[in-house]
């Protein structure tokens, strides 16, 4: 008795492979390009669509939101992010959404993105705005702060920021513009994907 009812599980086995395969044969026959639809990415104009790129789902309700923009759109790209910076006592929150990629790469041809690099881009000038992120100095604090001798350097450089509307003067105190906060941490967070070396090593020497 065992042995027919295991002999007729086989059969039945057999059968239902047999038709699984039956199945298939038909969707081929019926849906000629059928194999190939389902290996197909998943595409928005030009934007393949990246799903389960990150664990958290409302990141992923994010980023599918950008490629839907970007793909109906036809533009080389679309970012969104947010932030806060909270420090001596002052802080920033932001919030940007649907940013064009081709108007950031516009900043290139334009200049601007070499003028706004070269007004910052020394040591001591970043040194001063990251003292002033912290928290409102007065140029003696910023002499002692950023180990400048003399408040003249301070001054130097700080009339080049002040003239950038990066910072600003109030009652002898320099504090960086609350609307320009945000693109500084940006800045810095971008730097740190340029040198992030989780997938190779740049060479930054000059």
């Amino acid at each position: 008795m065992a042995e027919n009812k295991d002999n007729e599980l086989e059969a039945l086995r057999k059968e239902v492979d047999s038709l699984k395969a039956d199945i298939e044969e038909l969707k081929r026959f019926l849906i000629p390009s059928y194999q190939e639809q389902s290996d197909a990415p998943d595409m928005v104009g030009h934007v393949e669509k990246m799903h389960n790129m990150h664990s958290d789902p409302s990141l992923m309700t994010i980023m599918d939101r950008l490629e839907n923009k970007c793909g109906e759109s036809g533009s080389s790209g679309c970012i969104s992010y947010v932030g806060v910076f909270a420090s001596g006592g002052r802080q920033s929150s932001w919030i940007k959404d649907y940013m064009n990629t081709d108007d950031l790469l516009s900043l290139i041809d334009n200049g601007t993105a070499v003028t706004a690099l070269s007004c910052i881009g020394s040591q001591d000038r970043m040194k001063l705005l990251m003292a002033l992120l912290k928290q409102p100095m007065t140029a003696a604090q910023l002499v002692k702060a950023c180990g400048f001798n003399t408040t003249g350097q301070v001054y130097h450089h700080l009339n080049v920021l002040v003239a950038a509307d990066l910072v600003y003067s109030e009652r002898e105190l320099y504090i960086v513009q609350p609307y320009r906060v945000q693109g500084i941490i940006m800045l810095l967070a971008g730097i740190s994907d340029l040198t992030d070396n989780e997938y190779g090593k740049g060479d930054w020497a000059d």
